[in-house]
């Protein structure tokens, strides 16, 4: 029976192999890409890692505010980001190789949680990052309950006469038969966990459960808080919470409307391509920053942005009012 149990096990290992195969090489090439392909982790040069990571804040669950204090704080941002691509090459390497596999699958499954929870939401066609994580989270309780087989130097160890393959802590951080006792009814209930997780965040993100569904990366959305006047100051805070995030709103007007709906004071797009630095206090490393032909909002950005009004001394049932380049308008009352 022993033996049977430890078959059992060989050959699950040996059938996940183009599975660990896959998912490690996943999370390898993660730092492959970042860091030997092309240096993604400079702040100061274009693609760094912590801004698509800013790019997750706005809608993410449960972790929103340890991305804000992450995206808030530069220094740390690096470190963050450096730090967690060494974790995905190492736990991404030690899975091909299938060395220590089941410590590498609850890694595998804590980076697919980070990445569902933090960026579940995005994706402009097929839920991308969603799809992404809850596959990243099964993959990895799927590979701890395996371990790895045949084509694994965790195999390799366990051929060599190395007396702490037989300790019961390498059965647990390595691979072999799991020692635990009524396995069936644990997986039973990890599984329905999983599941729960999946369509929690599937209806929770999209709506994809029952309801409308929804998809927050199709169309760019901008908020509009925090309106202030002062003289012939208007200071106001924009944060961008929607839309592709590898594509920017592209701000080409910024209007003061009277309580006629009459437009009082108009800021046009050669006007917003050269607006002033000092104008605009980012509060993110994803930043607000005029373009070739408009002003620029990324994913996740948010900034105080301060106009002169001139003359104009701003009324009640006065109105801000920003337009994108796609035409889409946001409104907002001064008061």
């Amino acid at each position: 029976m022993k033996h049977h149990i430890g078959s059992v096990f060989s050959n699950a290992g040996l059938f996940t192999l183009p599975l660990r195969w896959v998912i490690g090489w996943t999370y390898f090439s993660a730092f492959w890409r970042r860091l030997i392909l092309d240096n993604k982790l400079i702040p100061e040069e274009a693609g760094y890692i912590g801004e698509k990571f800013n790019h997750f804040l706005p809608n993410a669950l449960f972790i929103k505010p340890l991305i804000e204090y992450l995206v808030s704080n530069p220094d740390a941002l690096q470190i963050s980001m450096i730090t967690f691509t060494i974790v995905e090459a190492v736990v991404g390497l030690f899975i091909i190789l299938g060395l220590f596999t089941r410590l590498m699958s609850i890694g595998i499954f804590f980076l697919a949680m980070g990445i569902l929870l933090g960026s579940g939401w995005i994706g402009t066609t097929c839920l991308d990052e969603w799809q992404i994580g809850v596959l990243g989270v099964a993959s990895g309780f799927v590979l701890f309950l395996t371990g790895s087989s045949t084509y694994s130097l965790d195999n390799y160890l366990k051929n060599k006469p190395y007396p702490f393959t037989e300790k019961k802590w390498f059965a647990f951080l390595g691979s072999g038969e799991l020692p635990i006792k009524n396995l069936a009814p644990k997986v039973l209930v990890m599984s329905l966990i999983i599941l729960g997780l999946t369509l929690f965040t599937n209806q929770y993100f999209h709506g994809g459960v029952l309801g409308t569904l929804h998809n927050k990366s199709v169309k760019p959305k901008v908020e509009i808080s925090n309106i202030q006047h002062n003289g012939s100051q208007l200071t106001f805070q924009l944060f961008r919470v929607e839309g592709a995030d590898v594509y920017g709103s592209f701000l080409i007007g910024i209007q003061v409307l009277d309580e006629n709906n009459q437009v009082v004071k108009s800021i046009g797009q050669e006007e917003l391509a050269s607006f002033p630095k000092e104008k605009i206090n980012n509060h993110y490393v994803a930043k607000i920053k005029s373009g070739k032909h408009s002003l620029i909002i990324p994913l996740g950005a948010k900034a105080d942005i301060t106009i002169d009004l001139e003359e104009i001394t701003p009324q009640n049932n006065y109105t801000l009012k920003l337009i994108d380049i796609s035409g889409i308008e946001w409104i907002a009352e001064i008061r």
